[in-house]
């Protein structure tokens, strides 16, 4: 059976197992590692506005727990079932270890489209689906932290904290239930932002290497080099945006009713404005409408970065993509024959465990934020500022010119927490992609990313079991 035809969650395993097949586990660890340990599928009534009632189908998996807490967003989707479920948490599982996130890995789904309904009804379903985890002890600040995905966002989070705040006696540490609430709700800034701001480091990090980039013919960096965008929610617009200030140039963003390109590039805030208008992107001035969003994904380019869901590159679309670098900012964009395909073409392919984890990082900073009861920066960001001026006067005093005093307030800036949050992720973002070329090194470069980045979660996830006492 070919790999395109096999499910989601099937695609994970064979992945993994390739990575396991490079490395000297126990068959019955490789086994541990690759289960999904708890799933818990719901169906509960919606009562709708207009008096009908609905049944809505939802899940939430578990699928390690070398690691407790478990995290993983939940997602509103149309089109969820188990076993993409199920495969979301295992690569939440991988994407933890890769980034040294001390979570397990989980993941929820409601299967409903959030724009057929409103937002009375949405809060209704999440506020449902909240008492359901909170029934069977799938949610908690020590036990499994939920966060946004794909459909949903702070508004559900704040409904979801809530609803567990309300229904528990957990109330000193409440707020860690779930991330990705509004700051005012506990959030922590720079957490909005936080998977596309990753997605660019992680490409600036790979662009770094001058015998990668030179082997596709490129320079090193982001500046000049061209991208194709695919999804302009939450991830692909943050994505865009911080590509686009490194010097990237978007030729072309697609979303789920047609594309927009143009050659000489888009400007992202005024396309985004576009959108908050008119509700769509596909009648933004002086760009060509592509009204088959997947003939976007086959333009020319030097980045693609597909941000929307998965199974977006198939054995069916493979030979036609023309990008140097495919950047995975979404779950499984990328079917495993396709990447085998591609690779041996010689693409770039940067595997979304890696590259789509600065939410789930900056949400570990939200949860450690939740259980500290500080905000980042309060006790030392004043500190910081005088210590900066006393030095700054000092060297004035020392050379006898004197120093702007905008100047001097902009260097002797203290950090603020989204100061803090964003120097945590890229730090994080870097030293992860740092282990995974390692571990290609280490193979001669005979392997490629996505392979590297799975030996590494196996080597960090198998040392947590060890650790553990459970294998030898």
């Amino acid at each position: 059976m070919s790999i395109q035809k096999i499910s989601f969650n099937e695609q994970v395993s064979a992945n993994l197992k390739r990575a396991a097949a490079l490395t000297d586990y126990p068959p019955g660890l490789i086994e541990q590692i690759r289960i999904c340990n708890s799933v818990y599928s719901i169906q509960f009534p919606l009562k709708r506005d207009d008096g009908s009632i609905e049944v809505i189908k939802a899940w939430r998996a578990e699928h390690s727990h070398h690691r407790t807490p478990v995290k993983g967003g939940i997602r509103y989707n149309e089109h969820a079932d188990q076993d993409e479920v199920m495969a979301l948490a295992a690569l939440m599982t991988y994407k933890c270890a890769i980034v040294d996130v001390p979570f397990g890995g989980a993941k929820g789904a409601v299967k409903i489209n959030p724009r057929a309904y409103s937002e009375a009804e949405l809060e209704r379903i999440t506020r449902r689906y909240t008492y359901e985890l909170i029934a069977k002890k799938f949610i908690g600040p020590g036990i499994d932290v939920p966060a946004p995905d794909y459909g949903t966002g702070a508004r559900e989070m704040a409904w979801i904290v809530d609803t567990y705040n309300s229904m528990t006696t957990s109330e000193l540490d409440a707020l860690g239930c779930v991330t990705g609430k509004p700051v005012a709700q506990g959030g922590i800034r720079g957490r909005v932002e936080a998977t596309g701001r990753g997605v660019c480091f992680g490409i600036r990090e790979a662009c770094s290497f001058e015998e990668d980039m030179k082997t596709r013919g490129m320079k090193t960096g982001i500046e000049g080099k061209t991208c194709v965008v695919q999804g302009f929610g939450n991830v692909g617009y943050h994505s865009s945006k911080f590509i686009q200030e490194s010097g990237g140039v978007i030729l072309a963003i697609a979303e789920y009713d047609g594309a927009i390109y143009n050659p000489k590039g888009l400007d992202i805030e005024a396309v985004d404005a576009h959108r908050k208008e008119h509700k769509t992107i596909t009648t933004f001035p002086g760009a060509t409408l592509i009204k088959n969003t997947l003939e976007a994904l086959e333009l020319e380019c030097d980045i693609l970065v597909p941000a929307a869901l998965e199974n977006q590159i198939t054995m069916e679309n493979a030979s036609r993509i023309k990008a140097k670098i495919i950047a995975e900012a979404a779950n499984g964009p990328v079917t495993a024959d396709a990447a085998e395909a591609l690779t041996a073409r010689g693409v770039l392919i940067i595997p979304d465990m890696y590259l789509n984890a600065g939410g789930v990082t900056v949400s570990y900073f939200e949860w450690l934020k939740n259980l500290s009861h500080v905000r980042f920066g309060r006790m030392e960001k004043r500190f910081e500022e005088r210590s900066n001026i006393q030095i700054l006067q000092t060297l004035e005093k020392m050379t006898g010119k004197s120093i702007d005093t905008s100047m001097m307030r902009s260097i002797a800036h203290g950090p603020d927490e989204v100061d803090l949050v964003n120097s945590g992720l890229e730090d994080t973002m870097v030293e992860a992609y740092r282990q995974i070329r390692v571990i290609q090194e280490r193979h001669e470069m005979k392997i490629d990313l996505r392979c590297a980045a799975f030996i590494s979660a196996l080597e960090k996830i198998a040392y947590a079991y060890e650790l553990r006492g459970i294998f030898p």
